[in-house]
């Protein structure tokens, strides 16, 4: 803890036409993460809802581009992401997230930082099916050791124990998921 530091409190709530929610979209490069985040985010734009989308590409790229890729590195990036949505939900957004997060309980801090808004969205989706999805051609590059801590092949994932929403994207079509998540948060009063 940093002394001298303290948090100063807000003096505007951020009440927009619905809830503030976090989508986390969780599973194996090639899963369908983050093409099913942006799709959802098109249709709930389409419906006048304030999203915003966070990538793990695009995080790397930026706030998270001093980590690699070791177990302690990959936990310091969900770490940072978690607070940087629990920003974007105080100002009322429908954050949605595309990270593989291969951790539980990295998944599970995130979860108790934000509440009862955390809906966690497991792409399942078998490693074969992922590698021909491998546009970037990570798999190739890390079954021939040309990439250590490759999540599902020299890294671990762990699967999340009880998701809000379990999407099949091997068999699914993306206006099909999309469906089925825009129909689970109907319920939260969207």
């Amino acid at each position: 803890m940093i002394d001298n530091i303290f948090k100063h409190p807000t003096t505007i709530t951020h009440q927009k036409n619905h809830p503030s929610l976090v989508l986390w979209f969780t599973g194996l490069s090639g899963s369908g993460k983050s093409t099913l985040a942006y799709a959802v985010e098109e249709k709930l734009h389409q419906m006048q809802y304030h999203t915003f989308v966070l990538d793990g590409d695009n995080i790397r790229h930026g706030l998270c581009s001093d980590l690699g890729f070791s177990n302690e590195d990959r936990i310091e990036n969900i770490r940072r992401i978690g607070e940087v949505v629990k920003l974007f939900v105080e100002a009322g957004l429908i954050v949605l997230t595309a990270f593989i997060s291969p951790f539980r309980a990295d998944r599970e801090k995130i979860r108790q930082l934000i509440g009862t808004n955390f809906i966690e969205i497991y792409c399942d989706c078998s490693i074969s099916v992922c590698e021909t999805r491998d546009v970037k051609g990570l798999y190739k590059l890390a079954r021939a050791a040309k990439i250590k801590q490759f999540t599902g092949i020299s890294s671990d994932y762990e699967k999340p124990h009880y998701p809000e929403i379990i999407i099949d994207t091997a068999n699914q079509s993306i206006d099909d998921s999309v469906n089925q998540i825009l129909a689970y948060i109907a319920k939260l009063c969207i």
